[in-house]
């Protein structure tokens, strides 16, 4: 008759801190996933605000044509400033 054994307490820790392991590798896998629809969403939105300004500045372009006088077809260029630092003027 094969007598069964009975795990040792190393045994039964060990086990029970390997399953605990396990449990917060699978909870940093899902928040990870999480983060990273996040962070998409988020590239996305960019992608979608470049479009509009894109947009809106064609806009800009085509007011600053009709506000020039006649035969006169070119637009000084500056540079943008970075808002925040007094360099970005919106007219």
């Amino acid at each position: 008759m094969p007598q069964l054994e009975e795990e040792s307490f190393f045994e039964r820790e060990r086990d029970k801190l390997s399953r605990e392991i396990t449990s917060g590798f699978e909870d940093l896998l899902s928040t990870t996933n999480g983060l990273n629809r996040k962070l998409e969403e988020v590239l996305g939105m960019t992608r979608e605000y470049e479009t509009v300004a894109a947009l809106w500045r064609c806009f800009n372009d085509l007011m600053k044509l009709s506000d020039l006088p006649e035969g006169n077809t070119t637009i000084e260029e500056k540079p943008p400033g970075l808002p925040g630092t007094g360099g970005h003027v919106i007219k």
